[in-house]
């Protein structure tokens, strides 16, 4: 039976994403069986009735495939860890920014339940230099990367990844740290998002760890991966900070790697000290891929996921959708999805219906046809959401709206806040106050999925 837990697991593995089944099957372990029964391991109640609710019926699925039907599948909470590295790192407040390389696989600690703060974040199994598909849009970026991952570019060691969001900035900075982990280079990478420095440092002030937070990333950072770095805008502590540490690695002669939507000059509320450090590496912009990228793209990830989309299919997608790789993503998985769902042929007629959707919608959605739509459900006038009124029934929905323009539109946050008669600062303030609710789970989060799902089912 053990075998075949392995081989339901490896299956699985196949059809989830790589963050679903790191989060919840890959920790699951077999504890008993009987004939048509089988006991499995979990960490806690809460993980028990996430299974429950959303894969046991996977699990079942694979186990019919294997021949075994009629399975009685329970789960048992499983002992607590034994006290070991982890917990004195908590004790001696020192938190690692990244688990590179563990030694098993560990259930990732549910939020609101453990006070341990820790910072950074998972490298994506599939973000590889050999993953990546190069096109004239990313040459240029593709090989400074790939200089900077195996020794420095020109002599220099910082290099800022410039994009728009979906086009390949988080994949190559991450393929930097994958090379240099996976060739032994060095361990100490730290991969963090600019809001991820921000709370740590918040979080280390409050809790008088502030020093050990200093000497991580000072002394014991080989390479700093730092995305989204726009984030800091406005935060003159989280940037003095930040241009103290740069100093520190700078001179150590540490790698350093920084991604944007906006070059550094262009980021408003920026104090100068940290401008220039910014500046002072290799810029490089990733641009939207042309046709005959789109194709090698559509054709590398159908491979990956085991897709069989007919050539002529693959060409129509990547000649409808044309914005960024995420978009080719959705359209790509819709159309697979939709044909074996269905249990429908995949050909024109059913991309067809598939894009429909994806590109009719976009043609519609407008910042006007937004500011529209959250001024009907939020009452409130057009009037209002445009005016400089600071009061909570004003503010909140304009910042809503500034939010979806951001997501579902291609403008930039300059031209965004000019709609809302608000400064770039302002709207980036906007974005990032949104987000940040979402992260909480409050109300708002049903607030943004609702008009989220009119946007993009065309009901503006």
């Amino acid at each position: 039976m053990e075998s075949f837990w392995e081989e339901v697991k490896c299956q699985i593995k196949k059809t989830l994403p790589d963050h679903s089944y790191r989060m919840w099957i890959d920790p699951v372990k077999l504890l008993e069986y009987d004939n048509h029964h089988i006991k499995l391991s979990s960490p806690n109640d809460y993980f028990i009735k996430r299974l429950k609710d959303n894969y046991v019926p996977i699990f079942k699925e694979e186990f019919s495939k294997l021949g075994i039907t009629d399975i009685d599948i329970k789960f048992k909470v499983s002992s607590k860890r034994k006290s070991g590295p982890q917990e004195k790192n908590k004790k001696n407040g020192v938190y690692p920014a990244i688990s590179l390389q563990p030694e098993k696989p560990m259930q990732m600690d549910l939020p609101g339940l453990n006070m341990r703060f820790n910072s950074g974040r998972m490298f994506k199994k599939g973000f590889t230099f050999d993953d990546f598909v190069v096109g004239d849009n990313s040459s240029f970026a593709y090989s400074a990367s790939l200089s900077l991952a195996k020794g420095k570019i020109n002599g220099t060691s910082i290099l800022y990844l410039l994009a728009k969001t979906g086009l390949g900035k988080s994949h190559l900075s991450q393929a930097v740290g994958h090379h240099i982990i996976t060739n032994c280079l060095s361990k100490r990478v730290y991969y963090i998002t600019a809001e991820d420095f921000t709370n740590e440092m918040i979080f280390s002030l409050r809790n008088n760890t502030i020093e050990q937070f200093k000497k991580k990333y000072r002394k014991k950072c080989d390479v700093l991966i730092l995305e989204d770095i726009h984030f800091i805008s406005g935060k003159d502590a989280t940037q003095k900070e930040l241009a103290i540490t740069l100093d520190y690695l700078l001179e150590a002669d540490k790698k350093i790697i920084f991604s944007g939507c906006e070059l550094p000059d262009e980021i408003p509320k920026l104090n100068d000290q940290l401008r220039s450090r910014l500046s002072l590496g290799l810029v490089t912009e990733i641009g939207v891929p042309d046709y005959g990228t789109r194709v090698r793209i559509l054709k590398k990830k159908s491979k990956a996921f085991g897709y069989e989309i007919p050539n002529h299919v693959t060409e129509y997608i990547a000649q409808e959708l044309c914005d960024d790789v995420r978009q080719l993503e959705s359209g790509l998985f819709g159309v697979a999805a939709k044909g074996q769902l269905m249990g429908y042929s995949i050909d024109i007629e059913l991309a067809e219906s598939v894009l429909s959707n994806i590109t009719n919608a976009k043609k519609r959605i407008t910042i006007e046809s937004i500011k529209k739509l959250v001024c009907k459900e939020y009452s409130i006038s057009e009037k209002d959401i445009v005016s400089a009124s600071r009061k909570k029934r004003i503010v909140k929905p304009r910042q809503m709206a500034i939010f979806l323009s951001k997501k579902y539109t291609d403008q930039p946050v300059k031209k965004i806040g000019n709609s809302f008669n608000k400064y770039h600062a302002t709207a980036i303030y906007a974005i990032n106050a949104i987000e940040r609710e979402l992260k909480q789970k409050t109300a708002l989060y049903e607030q943004v999925n609702y008009l989220s799902k009119k946007i993009e089912t065309g009901k503006l």
